[in-house]
């Protein structure tokens, strides 16, 4: 507390808060926490093949799945009526002897749910030849 000089008989004492420190404190905790939180990555992790990966031994069977802007899936050119169909033509194809490669040609358009359902449904079902073609749509 601080009290006032004065020619007064009775000073004062003066009673505001020093509300710099206070703020001090704040701030420095403000940074702790900014540094300790962990930074979140949504990334899927890949493995890519190398330059020198050996060809393939016979002509792999190749499935053209398209996503149009409508978020429709085609399967070769077939329109399917919705995504329990894909999940079916998916599921027959894991348990085919010789898995097909799956082409994945999203539209431009087309909403990243009906893309990230399509390799999703693709993933659970064990499909690991999967490939997205069509990309340069996308460069800049």
């Amino acid at each position: 507390m601080n009290i006032r000089a004065g020619t007064e008989p009775d000073p004062e004492p003066m009673v505001d808060i020093n509300t710099t420190p206070l703020v001090d404190v704040l701030l420095v905790l403000l940074v702790m926490l900014i540094i300790t939180i962990p930074i979140q990555l949504h990334a899927v992790s890949l493995e890519m093949p190398g330059r020198n990966s050996p060809p393939p031994p016979s002509v792999p069977v190749v499935v053209q799945l398209e996503v149009d802007a409508g978020g429709r899936y085609l399967w070769n050119g077939e329109a399917l009526p919705d995504r329990a169909a894909l999940e079916a033509r998916l599921a027959e194809a894991a348990r085919q002897p010789e898995q097909p490669e799956i082409h994945l040609r999203p539209d431009r358009r087309a909403k990243y749910d009906a893309v990230a359902a399509a390799l999703t449904s693709a993933q659970r079902y064990g499909l690991a030849k999967i490939g997205l073609v069509g990309t340069e749509q996308f460069a800049p």
